[in-house]
């Protein structure tokens, strides 16, 4: 195929908790046009556990040398869970980066929490292990303060791709602003613990998501066949992709539910005064740099939990069954995280008891509802909008749509982050219409009030 004749292409690194996606999306009509994907493994040898980056590195390579060769590639944006901080200087990586799911930065909880300003100045909850990036680098700078003092730049983990892409490094307000104690949302400023710190010194300007922050490297460009003109943006955080299409098209207030390993609830036209934040409650920054009331929990951890990773699907009878047995799934199977993340989880029944369907039945159930109780955390209002692995859970849908009594509606058609990221290249000028959404999902046809009620009065 000659150079002229191939269709002009963005290319998205997409890095979730579990799993990793590189999506080639035609720049005309930003479908996805070819998709690969690998486990985003974490390395349990070492300092401590983290991320692959050598790994992925290798694997994103390969992945643009297939498909340069396929289309005139002209950008390349990234998109990565939150929680993961890049300390490096010249040469690379000073530390590796730390799996937030490490207890580690436990150790020094007590003495960090002085330290990390109160809730209302970052929005940020205090959260387990490494979620706050700010415990990390407490943590980091206190373990290993050789290492630490020779880094010249921290980048959140979308940027740290940026820079092995472009060598250019930045920031970008959607990492920033997740939960890291770094950042304070209603101002637009680092917050007092990333200036006492020095951190905020280390951290490159913030620049909008969609600015180019350079070009391909050359002997990349040379090894791929990519373009040297191709432009590298400076990135955003995978959930606040997911929400970018929306906040560009439609009218507050609505909510978007980004699923995956977590469900990040973003309440647009929420309320920031009632955030609770010992029930995970949080501001998330969006890529126009404002906060909206937002709320979490690992669904997709907790359902693989609950199902033991079975992929059965639950047929209408199975649904009925646990009900009318009120057999419960009664939270939280993720310690730590999620709006009930003291209490310890468990069935009503032994799970060995109930068959593949009836299990993933109850957790269904089980996500609903405490997807709804995420959304009165955050004063939600309007439709509901779920994207992605909960979006194709028909039982999850219709029953949120009977407890929730407003319109759901599950996007299907694309994977959020991707088509959110791939937006980048364009800016939020070029957004376009999008595509329309479906019909509004039908309640469950099962009456599940007296169900809700009574989990509800369990967990009481």
């Amino acid at each position: 195929m000659s150079a002229s004749s191939r269709p002009v292409a963005t290319v998205v690194l997409d890095i979730g908790k579990t799993n990793a996606k590189l999506a080639l999306v035609d720049a005309g009509t930003r479908t996805i046009v070819k998709l690969r994907t690998t486990p985003n493994e974490v390395l349990r040898e070492g300092l401590y556990p983290h991320f692959d980056t050598d790994r992925l590195w290798a694997w994103i390579v390969a992945g643009l040398t297939e498909y340069a060769s396929e289309a005139d590639i002209r950008c390349i944006s990234t998109t990565t869970h939150g929680a993961a901080v890049a300390i490096l200087n010249e040469d690379g990586l000073v530390l590796p980066i730390l799996d937030y799911e490490y207890n580690g930065p436990d150790s020094i909880a007590e003495a960090y929490r002085p330290l990390r300003g109160a809730f209302w100045e970052t929005l940020s909850p205090d959260l387990p292990g490494g979620l706050n990036i700010g415990r990390q680098l407490y943590w980091l700078e206190e373990t290993f303060p050789s290492a630490f003092g020779r880094a010249t730049a921290i980048l959140p983990y979308p940027q740290y791709w940026v820079w092995r892409l472009s060598g250019a490094v930045a920031a970008e307000p959607t990492s920033l602003g997740c939960h890291s104690d770094l950042w304070n949302p209603e101002a637009g400023t680092f917050s007092r613990l990333a200036e006492d710190r020095g951190w905020a010194k280390l951290i490159p300007s913030v620049v909008h998501p969609w600015d180019t922050a350079g070009t391909i490297r050359p002997a990349l460009a040379k090894k791929t066949g990519l373009p040297e003109s191709c432009r590298i943006v400076a990135g955003i955080h995978d959930s606040n992709a997911s929400l970018l299409p929306h906040i560009l098209r439609r009218r507050a207030p609505f909510s978007v539910l980004s699923t995956g390993t977590w469900l990040i609830l973003f309440a647009v036209g929420g309320q920031i005064a009632h955030l609770d934040p010992a029930r995970d409650c949080l501001a998330n920054v969006d890529a126009l740099g404002r906060p909206v009331p937002s709320a979490r929990f690992m669904a997709g951890r907790e359902y693989e939990r609950l199902t033991g990773g079975d992929k059965t699907v639950p047929t209408a009878g199975e649904v009925e069954a646990i009900v009318a047995r009120g057999v419960m799934a009664l939270p939280s199977f993720a310690p730590g995280t999620g709006p009930y993340a003291f209490l310890e989880g468990h069935w009503t029944e032994d799970p060995e008891t109930l068959s593949p369907g009836e299990r993933a039945a109850g957790a269904s159930l089980y996500c609903a509802l405490v997807a709804q109780t995420c959304l009165e955390l955050t004063s939600a209002a309007g439709p509901i909008v779920v994207e992605g692995p909960l979006a194709k859970n028909a039982i999850f849908l219709a029953a949120l749509a009977s407890l929730i009594g407003r319109p759901v509606v599950a996007r299907t058609d694309a994977t959020g982050t991707t088509e959110g990221a791939a937006l980048l290249a364009d800016g939020p000028e070029g957004a376009g219409p999008g595509l329309p959404d479906g019909d509004p999902i039908a309640p469950l046809a099962t009456d599940i009030a007296g169900y809700a009620t009574a989990w509800r009065e369990a967990l009481d």
